[in-house]
């Protein structure tokens, strides 16, 4: 309720007026960007048979979520922490899936709570996890649906394909209170490669072993999908017979690191910054590591093709040939989109440069 209400103060003071008069730093997103965005994806999909699962730790806003789910090829969304999944249910996402390993008593708990009104699937790769997760469905009575997790290259979690995969499957059909509905595998080491043509072979190449798994669990008697892929492989991963459902997340609101691979989404978020010194050889702003996530490089300038980052620090970016004074506001493309949301409680939403609405970043700081 109180976080309604701010929201509706913020629209009453904010809501029909230009961009420009928000604070800043500000995170803005365009709502006419977003929904282009989804249809793309969503057409990509239309008589294919696969369907899409979201990833919300891409943008962490259940009403974004919420709006992704009302595309027609989009069947649930897809999270990576316990606490992310339990704003989604919250926020009325009945079909999720924790593409991580969950381990603790507690935790499995909350997993457990959450099938009560949802159907919140759990990654596993190991005996203990799926040890916890049947003993709190059991407690709890309820049935918690489980991925395999089949490591590919990313070397952080997951099982081998083939054999050991079948091992665990084994293992969960023989424990009350957990169901298993399929593998996952994330090719998260090659999903930003420039070349296209390379890109493609080592997604083909790397998903090869879990496609001839899934193939090793039907012939025993496993009924079994394959959820994987990302943004930068959706039109290759989303082509090789066998994947059932996809994991993209960056192509909604999209950054500058994306954008190099993936031109035809727009990005439709930027934050929103304010000049506040002149240094004569360059200009200094009002935001930096604390308001935007630049693990990927440096943010991108709108409008001012001839800027350069100079220095970053936690609440400054320095920029030279930055053709603006004193109290002007820029916008600034975020080379990581992801992180870039997780610092932020809200999202402005604007139509023409116009703000429309405010929508709440549920899932910032989801870390559990």
């Amino acid at each position: 309720m109180g976080s309604e209400m701010n929201r509706e103060k913020l629209l009453d003071k904010f809501k029909g007026k230009p961009v420009v008069e928000l604070p800043t730093p500000s995170i803005v997103a365009d709502i006419t960007a977003i929904d282009a965005n989804l249809a793309k994806m969503d057409g990509f999909f239309a008589g294919s048979g696969i369907k899409l699962r979201p990833h919300f730790k891409s943008h962490k806003c259940v009403t974004l979520a919420r709006r992704q789910m009302s595309q027609s090829n989009t069947v649930g969304i897809t999270c990576a922490k316990l606490s992310e999944a339990e704003q989604l249910v919250i926020g009325g996402v009945h079909d999720v899936l924790i593409a991580n390993q969950v381990i603790g008593r507690d935790k499995t708990a909350r997993i457990a709570k959450m099938n009560r009104k949802a159907a919140v699937r759990v990654a596993v790769d190991s005996k203990l996890g799926i040890e916890q997760l049947s003993g709190a469905a059991q407690n709890t009575g309820v049935t918690i649906g489980v991925f395999i997790e089949i490591d590919i290259g990313m070397n952080r979690g997951g099982v081998q394909p083939g054999e050991p995969v079948l091992d665990l499957a084994e293992i969960i059909s023989g424990m009350p209170g957990i169901r298993f509905d399929g593998i996952q595998s994330y090719e998260g080491h090659i999903v930003t490669l420039e070349d296209y043509d390379e890109r493609k072979r080592r997604v083909e190449q790397d998903l090869k072993p879990v496609i001839e798994t899934k193939k090793l669990l039907v012939q025993k008697g496993f009924q079994t999908i394959i959820s994987s892929g990302g943004t930068g492989t959706y039109d290759i991963t989303g082509n090789i017979e066998g994947v059932d459902e996809l994991q993209c997340g960056s192509y909604v609101l999209m950054d500058s690191s994306y954008k190099k691979i993936r031109p035809e989404f727009e990005n439709a978020r930027y934050v929103l910054a304010t000049i506040i010194s002149d240094q004569k050889e360059s200009k200094t702003v009002d935001v930096g590591l604390k308001g935007v996530g630049a693990e990927y490089g440096t943010p991108e300038v709108i409008a001012y093709p001839e800027a350069k980052l100079l220095g970053i620090a936690e609440e400054h970016l320095v920029i030279e040939k930055l053709d603006a004074s004193i109290g002007d506001k820029i916008r600034l493309i975020p080379p990581h989109g992801c992180t870039t949301n997780n610092l932020y409680a809200k999202m402005w939403i604007t139509r023409n440069d116009i703000i429309e609405d405010v929508w709440a970043i549920e899932g910032r700081g989801c870390l559990e």
